[in-house]
Order: C-alpha cells, then sequence, then structure tokens
C-alpha cells in the first residue's frame, strides 16, 4: 500500500521520482505461492522469460481515479512510449492518450485537486531537472507551468479546501535554494510567497500557509523553525541531532492545522508516530514498533487525521485505526491474494484503486466501490507475465560477524527447491544484488531483476546491510562512515550465510548493483577480488572524494548528511576516509570480469567515476567492459535502453556463472547503447553491434 496523506493524490505523484514500480504491501505467504507444474521444472527446462515481457512498456501502469471520481488515468504506451491515457470512470474501454511524448517515456503523473486537470513532472534526458505540465481534462491543451531551464520543480503543499492552487518550490533563481511559489493551476500565474536563501525545505497547511522551514545545523541535524507571515523565526523550535537526521520527520498538518504528526526517534531507537498539538506543543505517542520504523500514513481525505499507518520489517503490514478503513482492508484481504494497497482514492473516500501483487503472477489493478462492496478488474500491467514461471521471494534474517540482523530476501531458480523450504536442493549460483542509497532499503515483492536472474538460474540475494533505512536509527547509524568497511562486511557476512545454508558455493557468485550497489560492486571486486566470480555495476562512484565535490547544487543543503556519514573531505582524517573507501586507488587489485554500465547526463553519479575506472584498469591492463547511455541518467528510464542493457548483463553473467541467456540478437538496435569498452567480453556482444 502506498503511503498516502489526505494530499497524497499530488504529493506522490510529484516527489517521488523513481522508476516505475510496484510499492511494497500487506502480507503474502511465500510458500503458499510456491506450488504447481513449473516448481518441478529444473531452471534450463522452464520457459525462458523473455526481456522485454520484463523491462519493456508495461501494458498499463499507475492508475488513478479523479478527485470527483468522474475520471479514471493511467501511463500506457502511445506509439511506443509511455504516456498518459484517460477514460471516463463509467467507461474505462474507451481511453484515450492525452500526451504526446514522443522520447522519454513519463513516469508520475497525478491529478489537480479540482480534477480539471491531470498534471506530470518530467525532465530532459536524465537530467533530473524536472518541469511541471498540466493537460485540462474537457479541452485537452497542454501546459507548461514551470517554463524554466535547469529548473528542478518540488510540491510544497496542496489543499483539500483551495483546490486551484498549489504551493511549489523552484530553483531557478539560485539553483541551491527553492523559493516558495503560489501557483494558480487555472491561469498559470505564479505569486512568489518566501524567497529562500538557506533552507532546505518547507511545510505547508491546508490554507495553503507556510508554517514550518527546515535547515541542516551545524551537528548533521535538522532544525525546524516556525513561519509566521511568511517569516522564518530566528530559533528553531524542533531540532534533531545528526543520530535522529534520517529517521525523524514532520508528517503534515491536518487540514485544521490544529495537529502536527512526526515520525520521530528523537529518546529511542525505531521512528515512532506522533500527534503534537500545534498550540501547546505536546506530542501524544500513536503507534510504534520495537524491530521497524513506522512508515506511511493513511489520512482522512477532508479531515487529514491519520487512519492508518504502516510497518515494513520483512514484510509491509498496515494496522487501522479507523474500524471503517478497517473493515475495508479486511474484506479485501479476502478477495486478493499477495501483496495490495491503495494507488488513489476520491475526495469521499468511497472508491478506490487498488493495486495488487500476487508475486507469482503479473500485478494487477482494481477499481474498489466501498459502498457497493464490489472490486473491478482495471488491467493487468503485464499480461505478457501470466503463466509464466515467477518465482517465490524468501524472507531471512541473516547475522552479521557483529551480531546485527540484516533483513534479507532470496529468489531461487525454478524447480531448484522441490520441498519449497526456501533452500535450493544443490547449491546453485548467486548473485548478490545490493540496493543503492545506501540510505534506503531493499523490500519484499515483485522484483524484475530478482525475476530474470533467478529464471535463468541463479540464486538472487538482497541484504539490507547496515546504513539501510526502516529499522531504527541503531542500524542507520552502525553504517557512518563505513563505506567499503563494516557495511561491505555485511555483503560478506550475506555470502558466507548463503554458502553455509546450501544456497550456493564459493566460487559460484556474482554481485551486481545501481548507484551504492554499483558501488558495492566495484568495492567486491578491488576489496575482496577472491569473494566474487564478476561484477555488475551501474551508475556507481568510483571516488568518493569526487563524488562528493560534484554533487547536485541542490544537494547543498544537505551536504552535512554526506561529510557526516562518508567522511568530510575539508578534514585531513575525512579525506583519507573517503580516499581509503574508493575503489579507484585499488583498481589494479580487479582481477575478475567487470561489466560497467553510465547513463551520461547522471546529476548525482558523473560520468566521470565510470571514465576514470575504466581507464585505471586499461592503464592495468585488465578486462573491463563499459557501456554509455547518451540520453539516460541516474538509472535507465527508456525500456530500450533497459532491454538493451540487461540482455548485456545476463550475457555476460551467463559467461562467468554459466547460466542461462536469451541471446543478444538485434536488441541493441532500439537502443543508444554505446559500448565503450570490451565487446569481446560479452558473449554475441561484438557480433550485435556489427563488429
Amino acid at each position: 500500500m502506498s503511503p498516502i496523506s489526505h494530499k497524497g493524490r499530488l504529493l506522490a505523484g510529484a516527489l517521488a521520482l523513481a522508476a516505475l514500480a510496484v510499492p511494497g504491501a500487506l502480507y503474502a505467504d511465500h510458500h503458499a505461492a510456491k506450488t504447481g507444474a513449473t516448481m518441478t521444472q529444473t531452471a534450463e527446462a522452464a520457459p525462458l522469460i523473455p526481456r522485454e515481457a520484463l523491462f519493456g512498456n508495461p501494458t498499463k501502469a499507475q492508475g488513478r481515479i479523479s478527485p470527483d471520481g468522474k475520471w479514471l488515468s493511467w501511463l500506457a504506451p502511445h506509439q511506443g512510449v509511455l504516456n498518459i491515457w484517460v477514460a471516463p470512470a463509467d467507461d474505462p474501454d474507451s481511453g484515450k492518450p492525452v500526451t504526446n511524448s514522443t522520447d522519454r517515456p513519463i513516469r508520475q503523473h497525478f491529478w489537480a485537486p479540482d480534477a480539471s486537470a491531470v498534471m506530470y513532472i518530467q525532465d530532459k534526458g536524465g537530467d533530473e531537472n524536472f518541469l511541471l505540465y498540466k493537460i485540462d481534462v474537457e479541452s485537452g491543451e497542454e501546459t507548461v507551468l514551470t517554463p524554466f531551464e535547469n529548473t528542478r520543480v518540488q510540491i510544497v503543499g496542496a489543499s483539500e479546501t483551495i483546490k486551484d492552487k498549489i504551493l511549489i518550490g523552484l530553483n531557478n533563481r539560485n539553483p541551491q535554494f527553492h523559493d516558495v511559489y503560489l501557483l494558480d493551476l487555472d491561469t498559470g500565474e505564479m505569486e512568489l510567497v518566501l524567497e529562500n536563501n538557506g533552507y532546505a525545505g518547507f511545510m505547508a497547511d491546508d490554507t495553503l500557509t507556510v508554517r514550518m522551514a527546515m535547515r541542516q545545523n551545524a551537528e548533521g541535524g535538522t532544525d525546524y523553525f516556525e513561519v509566521t507571515g511568511n517569516v522564518v523565526a530566528e530559533e528553531p523550535f524542533e531540532s534533531t541531532a545528526m543520530e535522529d537526521s534520517l529517521t525523524t520527520n514532520p508528517a503534515g498538518y491536518t487540514t485544521d492545522g490544529s495537529i502536527l504528526y512526526w515520525i520521530d526517534s528523537r529518546g529511542r531507537n525505531t521512528a515512532a508516530l506522533y500527534a503534537q498539538d500545534t498550540a501547546t506543543g505536546e506530542k501524544t505517542l500513536i503507534a510504534e514498533h520495537d524491530k521497524a520504523d513506522l512508515g506511511g500514513t493513511i489520512r482522512d481525505p477532508k479531515t487529514g487525521v491519520v487512519e492508518a499507518y504502516s510497518v515494513n520489517y520483512l514484510k509491509n503490514e498496515w494496522v487501522a485505526l479507523d474500524p471503517d478503513l478497517k473493515a475495508s482492508l479486511d474484506w479485501l484481504a479476502t478477495q486478493l491474494d499477495g501483496e495490495f494497497g491503495i494507488s488513489s482514492r476520491t475526495d469521499d473516500d468511497m472508491t478506490w484503486i487498488v493495486w495488487n501483487d500476487p508475486l507469482t503472477a503479473p500485478s494487477a489493478s482494481y477499481i474498489y466501490d466501498r459502498k457497493a462492496g464490489t472490486l473491478t478488474p482495471f488491467y493487468v500491467t503485464r499480461p505478457e507475465l501470466e503463466g509464466a514461471p515467477l518465482q517465490p521471494m524468501h524472507t531471512a534474517e541473516i547475522k552479521s560477524r557483529d551480531g546485527l540482523t540484516l533483513p534479507s530476501y532470496l529468489t531461487l531458480p525454478p524447480g531448484s527447491d522441490s520441498d519449497g523450504d526456501g533452500r535450493p536442493d544443490k547449491p546453485v549460483p548467486m548473485v548478490l544484488l545490493v540496493h543503492g542509497g545506501p540510505w534506503a532499503r531493499d523490500d519484499y515483492g515483485f522484483n524484475p531483476i530478482h525475476q530474470m536472474l533467478a529464471n535463468r538460474g541463479y540464486a538472487v540475494l538482497s541484504t539490507n546491510f547496515r546504513g539501510s533505512t526502516g529499522f531504527g536509527k541503531d542500524f542507520l547509524n552502525a553504517g557512518n562512515k563505513q563505506w567499503g568497511l563494516k557495511m561491505h562486511d555485511d555483503l560478506i557476512d550475506a555470502v558466507d550465510w548463503a554458502i553455509a545454508e546450501g544456497v550456493t558455493s564459493e566460487d559460484q557468485v556474482a554481485i551486481m548493483g545501481g548507484s551504492y550497489g554499483g558501488y558495492a560492486t566495484l568495492a567486491g571486486l578491488a576489496f575482496t577480488p577472491e569473494k566474487f566470480a564478476c561484477g555488475v555495476d551501474i551508475v556507481g562512484p568510483s571516488n568518493l572524494e569526487t563524488l562528493l565535490s560534484t554533487i547536485p547544487p541542490y544537494w547543498a543543503p544537505i551536504v552535512k548528511v554526506f561529510h557526516e556519514r562518508m567522511g568530510d573531505p575539508n578534514t585531513e582524517e575525512g579525506l583519507a576516509l573517503l580516499k581509503a573507501a574508493s575503489p579507484l586507488y585499488k583498481a589494479d587489485k580487479i582481477t575478475k570480469p567487470l561489466l560497467i554500465a553510465q547513463g551520461a547526463n547522471d546529476p548525482r553519479v558523473k560520468q566521470a567515476e565510470s571514465d576514470q575506472i575504466v581507464a585505471a584498469m586499461k592503464e592495468a591492463g585488465i578486462p573491463v567492459t563499459y557501456v554509455l547511455y547518451p540520453d539516460e541518467g541516474h538509472g535507465f528510464a527508456k525500456p530500450a535502453n533497459n532491454i538493451a542493457f540487461f540482455g548485456i548483463a545476463e550475457n555476460f553473467l551467463s559467461e562467468c556463472l554459466g547460466g542461462r541467456a536469451e541471446e543478444l540478437g538485434d536488441v541493441l538496435e532500439p537502443s543508444t547503447t554505446e559500448i565503450v569498452e570490451g565487446a569481446e567480453h560479452v558473449k554475441g556482444l561484438k557480433a550485435a553491434i556489427g563488429g
């Protein structure tokens, strides 16, 4: 279930800038799903799932319902590119595209509060300078609401009672700071509310009045300032230390502004949900969990009062506080197998769009009429996966060498686990798939990379190493200044666990990941070259010093987070720590095959991060394959590029670990793939590029 606030229709779409994914949700039983004829097959006998079925365009995705309940919207291909489609709610089959993106897919869309328009954000070539667009539902006219170059829009506030305006942040005056504007959605006019010369963010109430400003303090924590008459107070009314900075956040006001919710870890380990009386400052504990931070909330669309909250330890679970909401969730649990959650709600809260992830079948969305008690199919996201040998995901708690518990997820090849106990009958090759962030986490649920690799004959292990979020501040802060050290030890401990459990054997483990996961891949091959048979690095930094010197300008207000949690390059000790943790300086120690992929427009991990380690390896005479995408950024948005890259990756892994692979054929032709180095090291790659 998505963490939807009562303003969630707008905020969730505008602020979640990741690629399309199925969110985690309510409890499902892995083992119960593992039945049927495909489980008796060996991995070799199971049908090969085409790459396009996993990484190509979905048939439909991101279903939404307008606030007034009159319209449905979704993302679907139009002339091969994801665009926004709209249909009357009483006639979903009559949907038509209302946008005409011909190059870069639209990945996030949401409804204007007054239901007069659908809106979306889009960047150029992955540069993450997102602009805000609006399409009038009746006229079809499209308007760029923020027509500025080198500008990244933020949504500061939306309202239940003022539906024709929103508050936005724009950094077109100063790339480091977002000024706050009141945007009229009908006319497009913008009125400056607050010029920002030093704050990392703002929060508003339902009257679209800015109530709070946030700024990083000298300790690396956050100071929270009251805003009155658009003037920021000199002294903060709340503060956090560095240790609480990533686990404590204000979670929004009720509609009447009388209550401010907090997800708060101060004075405790796991972040709990509190309600603060804005008049007196008194806080009341609403909910807590001993193993995991509280995550999302479901809020009453009218009042903004919390109706349910989520806890995600190994699996995401929702706890309802409102009896009517609980009854609806309980009924849905009797109708759907696996994970499910709310994607969108009407203002009267009588109609929901509900997504469902059965894990071993393609995800689907439904229209839930709460009053009638009916659940009507909306669409299946990837119908081509129906009947495919999708594999269940198993949870595991792995102990690190110093006693921490590492929540982890394991997917096994089809037919490898005859008794369904989550361990293969005999060891199989394994890919350690490392998440990015690193201040993020792996989750339970459908994962296309897990499914592709398992289908090719590999076990896939994803481990939440120290520094991952969601498991309390002690676990998070145990990763401070541990890049390449204890964070890396956790990954090695996970591999050793898999070997001891009979999942894999010592010489059959690859490491793979994106962003921090790409860094972990480089570190794995440079720092512990004997541990891995090969590695796949996607947009991973190789030099932490240059990484921190080239961060996007709008990260400047929070740079202390990086210095305190990685190492401060402005101090002798911090610089030494960053250099020691940088794989670039040990590139000559890499002895195993390495595949590197990079987006040329990446604003976070610049192309130079990949260029420089490739150059160092070439100078040392070490083979490497380097793939560049000139029209991508931090990750790959275009399906043709994703399909091409994973085609290269699976054939690379096949050479290294001996698993199956779909032949490359002409998969590179529709993509912008550039093979900078090492085509000869991947099966079929030279032929695919005509070499």
